[in-house]
C-alpha cells in the first residue's frame, strides 16, 4: 500500500513539474529591458509573434520605436516605455503596471552599459556609473519581478551578464566586476527560489553586435550577430539552463580558465588584454 502511495506522489509531482515547465517553453507575456538595440532588440524580435505581448524599455525613443515597429510587423502586441533602469521606484511601478495588464511569464534583465576608463578619469565616478546601471539596474528589474512571481509560484527571470563576468579583468575592472556581481547573484537566486516555482537563468554572451561593441577598437574573437545570439538565448531559456554562455568557443575558454590554468598565469595573461 505504501509503495502505491509513493508511486502516486512521484507521478503527480512529476506531472506538475512537466506541466509547469511546458508553460515556460512558450512564454506569452514577456518583459525585456535595454531593448533599444543589440541583444535586447534582437530578443524582442525573436519572441515577437501574434499571440505574444511584449513589454520593452530603453532610453532612446527613436531606437525603441524602431524595435516596436519590428515586433508589431511580426504581430506582437508591444508596449514600450522610456525608463532608466537605475530609478528603483519608477521600475517598480512600471513592472507592477505591466503585470496588471498581463501576468509576466518571462522577464529579461538585459539593460547594461560599458564605458572606458581614461588615464585622467576619476575611477570612483567611472565605477559607480557602471554599477548603477549594470548591478542596481538588474536589482531594480529582478526584485519587483520576484515579488510578483513568487506569490503565484510561477515565472522565469533571466539576467544578462557576460563572459567578462567569469572573473575580474584588469582590462575593464569596473565592467567585468559588475558582470561578476550579477552572474553570482543570478546563480544564487536560482537555488534560493527553486522551490518557489521560479526559473532563474544567467546569460553570458561573448562579443555580440551592439552599440557597445561598435565602439571597440580591438579584435573581437568569435564575433556574433545579435539575431543569432537571441536564438541561442531563447533555446537556453526554453531548456531552463542555469548558465547560457556562448559562443561555444567562449564557453570552452571560460571552462579552461576556471578549472585548469593557475592563477599566477592568468594574471600575466589578463594584463595583456586591451584596455577599454
Amino acid at each position: 500500500m505504501l509503495d502505491i502511495v509513493i508511486l502516486h506522489c512521484i507521478v503527480v509531482f512529476g506531472f506538475k513539474c512537466i506541466a509547469g515547465s511546458h508553460e515556460l517553453k512558450n512564454p506569452k507575456f514577456i518583459m525585456i529591458t535595454g531593448a533599444s538595440s543589440g541583444i535586447g532588440r534582437a530578443l524582442a524580435i525573436e519572441y515577437a509573434a501574434p499571440d505574444v505581448t511584449l513589454f520593452i524599455s530603453g532610453l532612446s525613443k527613436e531606437r525603441l520605436g524602431e524595435t516596436v515597429r519590428h515586433c508589431e510587423q511580426k504581430g506582437a502586441k508591444t508596449f514600450a516605455k522610456i525608463i532608466d533602469c537605475r530609478n528603483k521606484q519608477k521600475m517598480d511601478e512600471w513592472i507592477t503596471d505591466c503585470d496588471r495588464i498581463s501576468q509576466l511569464d518571462l522577464v529579461i534583465a538585459n539593460a547594461g552599459i560599458s564605458t572606458s576608463l581614461g588615464a585622467n578619469d576619476d575611477i570612483t565616478t567611472h565605477t559607480e556609473t557602471l554599477f548603477e546601471t549594470n548591478v542596481n539596474g538588474v536589482f531594480n528589474t529582478v526584485h519587483p519581478a520576484i515579488k510578483l512571481m513568487k506569490n503565484r509560484r510561477y515565472g522565469q527571470i533571466a539576467i544578462v551578464s557576460s563572459v567578462a563576468g567569469m572573473r575580474g579583468l584588469p582590462s575593464s575592472p569596473a565592467y567585468s566586476s559588475s558582470k561578476v556581481a550579477v552572474k553570482a547573484y543570478g546563480e544564487a537566486l536560482r537555488g534560493y527560489y527553486h522551490d518557489c516555482g521560479l526559473e532563474i537563468n544567467v546569460i553570458c554572451p561573448g562579443f555580440v553586435r551592439s552599440r557597445m561593441t561598435d565602439e571597440n577598437n580591438f579584435k573581437m574573437p568569435f564575433f556574433m550577430e545579435a539575431d543569432k545570439a537571441a536564438r541561442i538565448i531563447r533555446t537556453g531559456l526554453e531548456k531552463n539552463k542555469a548558465n547560457i554562455t556562448f559562443p561555444w568557443q567562449m564557453r570552452l575558454i571560460t571552462f579552461t580558465v576556471r578549472r585548469l590554468i593557475p592563477e599566477f598565469i592568468l594574471e600575466r595573461l589578463f594584463r595583456r588584454l586591451p584596455k577599454k
